[in-house]
């Protein structure tokens, strides 16, 4: 009589779990777009090359190694240098004359603002409490629609500005970006201007996809400043976003718009 076979478990061999695995991730990787990060020109005098936001227009800094950071007043003097050109190329292009020449606040060195209240009535003269009964408690947050008295708008306008000032000491701080070189965002955007958040979404060439205003946002952090993309839901991305769509209140949205 014929000895049964023994049942042969079909559990495949270890090396071939693993390449499976790896198949899958890079099947999975193409799936995903790719980050674009514009290729500057390479250095031809031994220095770095600092390409402005447009992707195209660079200059090359001599003497300045990898890992070295310029002063605040040599990075701006490159940024000048930049924005002359890119003008030079684009002597019809629009720009924000008046928000670039309104008066910068001060520089952040490096840290963030100190948190303050809003500047103006709100701090003397809170608006007038929204029909219905007062919020009960010192603590107690009114609804989202109804209910919500003078206090709490001080509130949400207290906080709301307290983030936007987050937001200018970081564009206006190269380390804050995290910046290697010097350059900060205020440098080629004086107050944010021409920035135009109230025209995204919109394709960006620079990006080769469509493009919401954070991911601009990165896309300098990464090219001019030389830094690190921010994660979607870091505070200081946020912080950068919410101070640009301050800087542009009253302008009306104009999605795709170039």
């Amino acid at each position: 009589m014929e000895t049964p076979r023994k049942h042969r478990s079909r559990v495949l061999p270890w090396g071939l779990l693993l390449a499976a695995g790896l198949l899958a991730s890079a099947a999975q990787a193409q799936d995903k777009p790719a980050r674009k990060s514009h290729a500057s020109p390479p250095a031809q005098k031994g220095g770095t090359v600092v390409t402005l936001c447009d992707g195209e227009t660079s200059v090359e800094v001599k003497g300045l190694k990898p890992g070295q950071a310029m002063s605040r007043e040599q990075a701006q003097s490159v940024s000048n240098q930049l924005m002359a050109d890119w003008r030079k190329k684009n002597p019809n292009a629009h720009w924000d004359e008046a928000l670039a020449q309104a008066a910068p606040p001060p520089p952040a060195q490096g840290r963030p603002l100190p948190p303050s209240a809003p500047s103006g009535p709100a701090q003397t003269a809170p608006p007038a409490a929204r029909p219905g009964p007062a919020v009960q408690g010192e603590l107690k947050q009114a609804g989202v629609y109804t209910n919500y008295s003078s206090r709490d708008e001080l509130v949400w306008a207290t906080e709301t500005q307290k983030f936007v000032e987050l937001g200018s000491a970081i564009f206006h701080s190269d380390q804050q970006l995290g910046g290697t070189i010097g350059v900060s965002c205020d440098m080629c955007h004086p107050n944010a201007a021409n920035t135009h958040p109230e025209t995204y979404p919109k394709y960006q060439v620079q990006l080769q996809r469509v493009a919401l205003l954070r991911d601009m946002i990165n896309w300098c952090i990464e090219n001019p400043v030389k830094g690190h993309a921010l994660a979607d839901d870091d505070p200081k991305l946020r912080a950068i976003e919410a101070y640009i769509l301050a800087q542009r209140k009253g302008f009306k949205l104009d999605y795709g718009k170039h």
